[in-house]
Parts: structure tokens; sequence; C-alpha cells
């Protein structure tokens, strides 16, 4: 086992169980109970429970320190007043692993919250692993099934699922993932998390050998910074995790004065943590399963080039607009391909092929003749086999056998979607399209049939894309903390803010502080002519507002008046002892504008975001959102997902600008996120990416109470 993963084998492969509160009359215990026996676990089960002598034809103790042996899993369903004292009894006896599906704890009321903390305390104390509370249950299609709401025995897959939902889990996921011949190798709910988290079971899962993918349904997580470097190893290991996200980030509900905020949805930090991390993110539980059934069943392909064949000419156009949408390359037949298809007799095509091919229902007799022809064609990473035919009649027989040599002869991906009639005349008939999908994934709908290729395709490019960055552990391990002490709660002074971007080696126009106009235009005259003033309170924020900014000054007397000027508007709406003077800013021109900045997070703690700045900030709401701290390849990629890679590399009127030197800048932004606590909000608008490199010639910075 890795440092990030526990060795949870007690749960799901137990060699001996004791179920604490066992009884036939009870839903959760009983049925769990039966279901554990019913489906295959044949070690040592010690029923627990001292008003019983005798349940299941075996001896019932009272105590679970009167179980005659140490078991390797204790399952806990008794009222939540005795679930900790059943724990530590356990843990203290040398149990490793509890499952507690108990419920009433901390999404009941504040005394089961209370004793969810307690039960958490206890764990680590004694040094057991536990499952829950307030949890479904768990399964190992090849260990243990311990759950009571399994309708039927697992069977074995490559598939692990995580759920932060019990009900789903089992009655949702595993129901309707078996009635589509889809099988999970590992299912959890996760319960309340009180010590065992979705990102222990996600590091555990990325490293058993029978699971091929792991997915997540989550609804909100405790320790986002594990996940993220847990999810991200097993990207990078070669697991893929799909990931059903619902609800919102809690972001913040306090103010927010700059743009940063206003640029950062409920949902940004998210979508931002699992595209950092190479977590694909699925839009509900059929989309997940669908593609996830394709990671557990085929090699990943070497490329995003797609060839399509299908019996429908609509059905092929349609698929050509989905590949399109999902960034996915449909070259071309070449001319040799073409001529032997269309030497086929069975296609009765004229004229010419193309990529989709419309191979017209006659080609759905020579399948395997079409297919040998397309295969040998090494353009191609995937293909699809699209059938708009009845998957019920005669004629569909000789379909499904083809479709399903086809599939597992071939040394590429071949996806299979059958659109047509699925239902027989019979219900009690298992119809062809049916007996195939037991041995090959069978898709109904182009859509998921499409997200499925893209999917399988998108983690190879993800995968290759953390490979070529410094693993977040190690990008975390480099941050270099300089001790700052800043005032709390409140907006920073230029000369405060200027200290802490220093100290994180972000630049500054060069900028100078007066308390009069005489020293406004000393300054002024000293920087070179043409210069900007504006006023440095707190109190103001956004000076514009109140007329307290003069841009392109240019001679002593102007800056005096300009100063005056500042100051006669920012006194009508300011105390002076809210005011520190007036900042004479060297004039920075001749540069693509951007804005920096960081704003606080409930989940995550702080997200940097970047985006085109100035007056585009509002024009074009292009900003891209990082999870804090990321590595410079990251940086990167961020830069170039909004308009600002364009404005640098196509600047009008002078030579491309770098993106990498504006990168370094925000690397930096994302340490200081990272690093400075205390800092809630910061905004760098805007940053001038000039030939000289990028300079930030404003700067808010909030600060938390």
């Amino acid at each position: 086992m890795s440092a990030n993963a526990p060795d949870l084998d007690p749960l799901f492969d137990p060699g001996s169980v004791a179920v604490v509160g066992a009884s036939p009359d009870s839903f959760y215990a009983g049925n769990l109970v039966d279901n554990l026996l019913d489906y295959g676990f044949d070690g040592p089960l010690y029923p627990v429970n001292p008003k019983r002598d005798e349940v299941w034809g075996r001896t019932c103790y009272d105590d679970i320190n009167d179980v005659p042996e140490v078991v390797d899993l204790v399952v806990v369903s008794v009222p939540r007043d005795y679930v900790v004292d059943v724990v530590r009894s356990a843990g203290r006896r040398g149990v490793p692993a509890a499952l507690v599906v108990t419920a009433g704890f901390s999404e009941a009321d504040e005394q089961g919250a209370a004793l969810e903390a307690e039960l958490a305390q206890i764990a680590t104390e004694v040094g057991i692993d536990v499952v829950g509370p307030n949890c479904i249950g768990l399964m190992a299609a090849r260990g243990a099934t311990l759950t009571a709401t399994c309708s039927r025995e697992p069977e074995p897959g490559s598939i692990g699922l995580v759920s932060q939902s019990g009900a789903l889990a089992f009655t949702t996921f595993f129901e309707r993932a078996a009635d589509e011949d889809v099988h999970f190798s590992h299912i959890v709910s996760t319960g309340n998390e009180a010590d065992l988290t979705t990102s222990d079971y996600v590091a555990y899962l990325a490293e058993q050998d029978t699971v091929d993918v792991i997915c997540a349904y989550v609804e909100g997580l405790a320790d986002p910074e594990r996940f993220m470097r847990v999810a991200e190893e097993a990207t990078r290991s070669g697991t893929p995790v799909l990931a059903v996200k619902i609800g919102q980030s809690d972001i913040a509900e306090e103010a927010t004065l700059s743009h940063t905020g206003s640029l950062t949805g409920d949902d940004d930090a998210w979508e931002a943590a699992f595209r950092q991390t190479g977590v694909q993110r699925v839009p509900d539980i059929p989309d997940l399963l669908s593609r996830a059934s394709a990671h557990a069943y085929y090699d990943h392909p070497e490329g995003n080039r797609v060839a399509i064949a299908s019996t429908s000419g609509g059905l092929a156009s349609l698929l050509a607009d989905l590949a399109d949408e999902r960034g996915l390359d449909l070259p071309d037949i070449d001319a040799e391909t073409e001529r032997t298809l269309l030497e086929m007799e069975e296609l009765l095509t004229f004229g010419e092929f193309h990529n989709p091919a419309d191979i017209r229902g006659y080609g759905a007799e020579v399948l395997p003749e079409i297919a040998d022809v397309l295969l040998d064609d090494d353009a191609y990473d995937a293909y699809v086999f699209a059938i708009g035919l009845s998957g019920v009649d005669d004629r569909a027989e000789k379909v499904a056998a083809d479709l399903e040599t086809i599939v597992e002869n071939a040394e590429e991906p071949v996806f299979v979607l059958w659109t047509g009639r699925k239902e027989p005349d019979d219900p009690a008939e298992t119809p062809p399209h049916a007996e195939l999908r037991r041995s090959v994934p069978l898709y109904e709908d182009p859509g998921r049939c499409m997200d499925a290729v893209a999917s399988t395709i998108d983690f190879v490019a993800d995968r290759e894309r953390l490979a070529g960055r410094p693993a977040r552990t190690h990008v975390e391990a480099a941050l270099d903390s300089p001790d700052l002490d800043l005032p709390r709660g409140r907006v920073l002074t230029w000369a405060e803010s200027e200290n802490l971007l220093s100290a994180f080696d972000v630049p500054v126009a060069e900028t100078r502080l007066a308390t009069d106009a005489d020293e406004a235009a000393a300054v002024a005259e000293s920087f070179g002519f043409p210069v900007v003033l504006k006023v440095d309170s707190p109190a103001l924020p956004h000076r514009t507002d109140v007329g307290a900014v003069k841009v392109g000054v240019d001679s002593a007397d102007a800056a005096r008046e300009a100063f005056d000027d500042i100051m006669d508007a920012v006194l009508a709406n300011v105390d002076p002892t809210n005011v520190e003077g007036v900042l004479v800013q060297s004039m920075v021109d001749d540069g693509v504008e951007a804005i920096l900045g960081v704003a606080r997070d409930d989940v995550f703690g702080s997200l940097v975001t970047v985006g085109p700045g100035g007056v585009l900030v509002e024009a074009l709401d292009d900003g891209e959102v990082l999870v804090p701290p990321f590595s410079r390849a990251a940086a990167v990629a961020a830069i170039e997902a909004t308009a600002l890679a364009d404005l640098l590399q196509h600047r009008r009127g002078g030579p491309a600008l770098s993106v990498d030197e504006l990168a370094d800048l925000l690397v930096n932004v994302g340490d200081l996120a990272a690093s400075v606590d205390s800092v809630s909000e910061l905004d760098l608008n805007p940053v001038l990416v000039t030939e000289d490199g990028p300079v930030a010639v404003d700067a808010l910075v909030r600060t938390g109470e």
C-alpha cells in the first residue's frame, strides 16, 4: 500500500465477522447477515446480542469481548448511544475495522453530532478503521457482501464505486448496473465519514488489481486537498476516476469587493479541482455507468481518431455531429480502404465512402467483412458500429453474433451502438441484443455512446497531461511560506499590499506615496512623465467610483492639481484618518491587460482566477479558475483556456508577448493563496503584460478576521 492508501482488506474481504446487534427481526442487521451468508461468505460469523442465545443456528454472544477470536471486521447495529463503546472495545481488542450502520449522528441533531465526534476520536485512539456511521454497507464481489439492500448476488466486475449516498449505492447504482449487465468489483456507502473518507476508499481502490475504473458519487468533501492528491495519483497510475458531483460548493457569502470574486461561480472550484487532477465529471448515474463500462472493458485508445460505420445515414450524420462536439477526430477513409468497400457487392453502394460510413441496412449482413476492411486501416484508434435495426428478430441473432466476434477479436476498441427495437413479443424471451450485452458493452443512446468513446480517449490525454507536470504532493512540498504578520479584517494599504506581493515575487509598477501636492509633483518628476495618481485609502477600494484616480498626468503642475482634486474628492466621502495619501505611479503602457486574483472558498480554502483584465473583465467574463498550489504547466494551460493567450500571441501593433512569464507570475500568486490563509481577497487588475514582462499596476488585498 502507498502512504496515501489505508489497508482496507479487512473491510472488503474479512476472514471473520462479528455482528453486534444481530437479530433476524432487525431490517438492517438481519438482512445484512442473510445477504452475507447467502452470497458466499464461508468464514466464522459471530452474532453478538445479549438478548438472544442463538440466531442463524449460531451461538449469540453477550459482548464483543466474549467472541472467541479477534475478528477482522465488526458490524455495529446498536442504538447510537452504545456505538462508541462497542467500537472502543473492538479496537482495544485488536479488531482492525468496523462497519457502523447505525444512524442518528451528525445528520440528526446536536447530540448525534457530539457522538460522531467522539466516535472519530475513539477510532484514532484505538487504531480501528471505521466506515460510517449512518452507512448502508459495502461489498466486494470477490470478497464479502455486507449490506441489507442488495437484492441479488453480485457478479465480479472491475468497477469500484464510492458513494456518499447509501440508498443510491445499492438500490440505484448496483441494481441498475446489474440490469444492464454492468458489474462492480467493490461498492462502499461512506455514510457520515467520521473516520474513513471518500479519499481513503479512492486511494485503496486505485491499488487493487481487480479495479479498472473508480466511480464516485460526491455530495461534499471534508478533505478536498487529500482527494485531489489521491485522485491525481490514481489517474497517473492508470486508473480513471469518474465523478458525479451534486450540490454546490460553499463559496463564502460575504460581500465581494474584487472582480475575482464575481468571476468565481459556485461550482468553479469543483470543476477546477477535477480538471487539475484528471477526474472526469459526469452529469448523472446512467452516464456514469455507460462510461465506466467502457473503461472496464476496453483498452484505452492510443489517440482520438475514430471510425464510424452505421446502417443508417441519418444516424451516421448525428454521430458525426456528436463526435465533433466531443473533440473526436473523424479522418476520412483512405482511397484503398474505400475502394475495397465499394467492391463489396452486398453493400449496394454507389459513388464513394466517407467517415462516418453509411453501410445501409444491407451492411448488417456482412459486418465481419466490413470490420476486416476498416480494422486493417491503421488510421483509426477506435471504432463505432451503429446498428439502427431491430434487436429482437431472427436477423438480429446473426448481427449480435457478428458484433460479439468483431469486438472481442479487434485490437482497438470497437463500440457497439444499437438503436433499434429492444422489446420482444414474448417478454420471457431473451432477445439477441440482450445476449450481446452480457459479453460486451452495448449502448442504446447515441450521445451516451459517444460520451463513452470520448471518456476513454480523454483519460489517455489527461494521464499524459499529468505525466508532464510535477505531482501535486511535490508542488505542495516545494511551497516556501514567508513569515508575514498582516493586519486582519480590512483592506490593506498600498505599502502593506506591496510588502505581501514582494514576498512572493509579484512585480508591481514603481510607486511612491505622497502626502502633499509638492511631494506629488517631485515624485512625478523623478519618475518621468506621464504618471498616474490615485488615492491610497483602505476605505476606498474602488477609487474610480469617486474620481480618485488621474491618468496621464504630464507635468509637475498637473501633478499638483491632480493631487488636490483627488484629495477633495476623497475627503468628501471618507474620514481623513482613513487616507494614507496619494500614490504616484509610473505609467505602464503598450501591454496586454490581465487579471489575476484570489478568492476564498469554504471547501478548497482559496481559488485563483486568471483572465483578460481591465475593461475586458466585464466585457468577456472569461476567467479560468485554479485550486492552489499548482504547477507552471497548469498555469500555462489555464491561461491558454482563456482569451488571454490570443491577446498575447496576436497583439495588435507589436510582437507576441510571453505566456510563460505570465504563467510564472500566476504560479507565484497561487503560492501566495496557498500559503497565506489570512488573505480573503486579492485582485491584481490590471496586470500589464509587456515586452519586459508582466507587472501589476493595481492591487486590492483584503484580509479575513
